[in-house]
């Protein structure tokens, strides 16, 4: 069985502003940018992951954050997280 590409969307805690990107360890790579290890977020950090989406290959993860990186891609992650983000719980 191949191994799942993840595409995610992290939220920092200092500036509310999103951040995008894909890596074949989800748990790991949300831990190294927590842990300052990545050079565009070491500065926002505390970090906490509010969407992810699992691929069956690379290509298909690399063009999803190519999307979810343009104008439309940003409207969708701000529909889909529409709740999470005005604080509405039902």
């Amino acid at each position: 069985m191949n191994e799942y590409c993840y595409v995610y969307v992290l939220r920092s805690l200092k500036d509310q502003m999103f951040y995008v990107g894909f890596t074949k360890n989800l748990t790991g790579r949300v831990e190294a940018h927590n842990g300052g290890l990545v050079p565009s977020t070491k500065r926002r950090t505390p970090m906490e992951l509010v969407y992810w989406e699992g691929c069956r290959n690379q290509s298909d993860a690399t063009d999803r954050e190519k999307y979810l990186k343009s104008s439309w891609g940003k409207r969708y992650i701000k529909n889909r997280l529409r709740n999470y983000l005005t604080g509405f719980t039902p």
